[in-house]
């Protein structure tokens, strides 16, 4: 019985993402996939690449981790891409964009936010139609395989949805999560019994010291301070209206 970590979201937060590697390992999995935005709204961006690189076997690009690179007309933005070396920002310019391979007998297919592109959100409130259309071949995806598992991050909130035989689900967030205030992330194990083989999906919930980062982010003064410990002590995106 094997099994593979997925995780996403860490942005910045290298507290929680110390703490999901541990319990990662505490599990055994044979590998670690991450479906990307290792950087900001967290203080430590430069760590956060660095354990990446060090622990994970696949790493996709995320939204963030395209537009940093991008626009620096944005103070917030460009705070954050200074505290990275050259060497940094490379390497999150050759981030692929999906990730496919086989599981258990499952083709799966990762990536950040949708089958239609990083900056295409797909909410888990959204219709059947929009959920099913992450099964799609794009042009985005490219036409590989057909998947019968589609995982990705983006939203922040874990899920899981079952189509027909296949599934879709979302990894939630390691250092950002807007569901519950707890790092999140998926293993996926395979299972064979009576001469068949399936997928398990364990959602996984790991605390982690809030105190502690938000610590790491008043010392470095990180811009939007208020904005982070309000999403990190409740889980309640910052521009979300009441």
């Amino acid at each position: 019985m094997e099994s593979i970590g997925i995780i996403s979201d860490i942005h910045g937060n290298s507290t929680a993402l110390t703490e999901v590697l541990a319990s990662l390992k505490e599990h055994a999995v044979i590998r670690i996939i991450c479906l990307g935005d290792l950087v900001g709204k967290g203080p430590q961006s430069a760590l956060a690449i660095e354990l990446c690189r060090e622990h994970c076997d696949v790493v996709v690009k995320g939204n963030w981790d395209d537009f940093i690179l991008k626009n620096h007309e944005d103070d917030e933005l460009q705070w954050h891409y200074d505290q990275l070396n050259q060497e940094q920002i490379r390497y999150l310019g050759t981030l692929p964009e999906s990730y496919e391979f086989s599981f258990g007998n499952k083709n799966i297919r990762l990536f950040h936010s949708s089958s239609r592109g990083i900056y295409n959100r797909v909410h888990m409130h959204d219709s059947y139609e929009n959920h099913a259309y992450m099964f799609e071949n794009t042009d985005f995806t490219g036409n590989r395989i057909r998947p019968d598992v589609v995982g990705y991050g983006d939203i922040h909130g874990a899920l899981i949805k079952y189509f027909n035989g296949r599934i879709l689900f979302n990894t939630g967030s390691v250092g950002n999560p807007l569901d519950i205030n707890q790092a999140s992330y998926v293993i996926i194990e395979e299972n064979e019994k009576y001469d068949q083989k399936s997928l398990d999906f364990i959602f996984k919930r790991v605390l982690y010291d809030v105190e502690k980062e938000l610590d790491i982010a008043r010392r470095m003064r990180m811009p939007k301070y208020g904005e982070y410990e309000k999403e990190l002590k409740t889980a309640v995106y910052r521009h979300r209206k009441q």
